[in-house]
């Protein structure tokens, strides 16, 4: 019998993907949601186009609404990092494949998620925001999805069977071939 990558049935396996996709597509519906409700407020600036200026003005801000700002563009997208891998359902993919698919995956949706904001009525578009977004992504993937890999892999071994070994008796001396003289 095979090993399952979770330790189970291919059954229980569909229904751990099937479970990392629905927590997808919850999470997606509601940062969506959340990111595209018009906002009232008086004034709109123009959008932020150059790299790490919203960052820069957040940090001159004092230390706890500096982390308040920071934080509301880096937590948002978070759990994509889990959750991206997780619905793929693979154990054995590499690491670095990983990332990198989870963070461009991330960064397309965060880039979707801008220019459709930009559309909405006092959100504008801001460079430093989809920075944010990546990097939360990155440091959720990097921190939990390598070492639950490692842990889910290290299960499924312990359970896999021992192959079945036949005992056979011993055949004697290989027989050999008198060599054949080349023809005139």
């Amino acid at each position: 019998m095979q090993g399952h990558g979770y330790g189970g049935t291919p059954a229980l396996r569909y229904r751990y993907r099937l479970a990392g996709c629905v927590l997808l597509v919850v999470h997606l519906l509601a940062v969506g949601w959340l990111a595209l409700r018009p906002l009232t407020v008086p004034w709109v600036s123009a959008a932020h186009l150059e790299p790490l200026a919203t960052i820069r003005a957040d940090l001159a801000l004092s230390p706890w609404e500096a982390a308040r700002a920071i934080g509301a563009g880096v937590l948002p997208l978070a759990p994509l990092g889990v959750l991206l891998p997780w619905a793929r359902g693979r154990l054995t993919a590499s690491p670095l494949g990983s990332l990198t698919r989870t963070v461009f995956t991330s960064a397309m949706v965060s880039l979707a998620l801008q220019v459709v904001q930009s559309g909405v009525v006092g959100q504008v578009l801001d460079v430093d925001a989809l920075l944010l977004n990546v990097t939360g992504v990155a440091a959720v993937h990097l921190a939990v999805v390598p070492a639950a890999r490692a842990r889910l892999r290290r299960r499924g071994e312990g359970r896999r069977p021992e192959p079945i070994r036949r005992e056979e008796a011993p055949q004697g001396v290989t027989p050999t071939i008198p060599r054949v003289g080349i023809a005139p």
